[in-house]
């Protein structure tokens, strides 16, 4: 999986951390704060956009929410963040294998959806913001996932050819993302994304359950 890759570039929600119960638990706060009717596409219209288009699209279904879009985000943030940073928790076996890629001199990036400020500082309760020399949003891009701009964008802060890159991703859309941005893409198995099991094994070059499983072949391979 390792060979011939000279940077590695994860999402955050559902492949690096286990966070996605967190936006659940936003949504349902959302919901019964302004006595909302959810569509039944809800979340798959949501699946790979940028924190701020997912914001917009929120204003844009429940227009009776009588807030703007930056208020709308920093309420968001302001939800989201002690969560973070003191209940949610690395995928399994993710910190050992980020802490041998960064020792083998493999660079290390986010590519996130979500909000600067939330990935930083969930890295740092995580005590692995030192082994991150990019972090990358789509909002600060030109589209959110599954267009490849924030793959793109990782890959040339790094100064790194996009085929020498590994993805790590939990949804299609991400997926996606990593494919159209030329890059290897590694699915990360999910409980929030299991449904999509299939989709994401047609889509990855590789699939993993936890990132144990890719310490040997990385050593007998490097």
């Amino acid at each position: 999986m390792l060979k011939n890759i000279d940077a590695i570039l994860f999402d955050m929600d559902g492949t690096l951390v286990d966070s996605m119960w967190v936006w659940s638990s936003v949504d349902e706060d959302y919901i019964e704060k302004y006595n909302l009717t959810v569509p039944e596409d809800f979340l798959q219209q949501m699946e790979g956009k940028s924190f701020t288009e997912t914001a917009q699209y929120y204003l844009d279904v429940f227009p009776t929410i009588p807030l703007t879009l930056e208020e709308l985000k920093k309420e968001w943030c302001e939800m989201a963040l002690d969560k973070y940073i003191h209940d949610v928790q690395m995928k399994d076996g993710a910190e050992q294998f980020i802490r041998r890629a960064h020792g083998l001199g493999i660079r290390l990036g986010i590519a996130t959806s979500n909000d600067r400020t939330l990935a930083q500082q969930t890295l740092e309760a995580r005590g692995i913001s030192q082994f991150f020399d990019v972090i990358s949003t789509s909002c600060e891009v030109k589209k959110g996932k599954p267009a490849p701009d924030v793959y793109l964008e990782a890959a040339k802060r790094l100064g790194v050819a996009p085929e020498k890159c590994l993805v790590f991703e939990d949804v299609p859309m991400g997926i996606l993302a990593g494919k159209n941005a030329g890059m290897k893409v590694c699915a990360v198995d999910d409980d929030f994304s299991r449904c999509q099991e299939a989709r994401k094994k047609e889509l990855a070059d590789y699939y993993i359950c936890s990132y144990d499983e890719i310490f040997e072949s990385a050593y007998e391979v490097l």
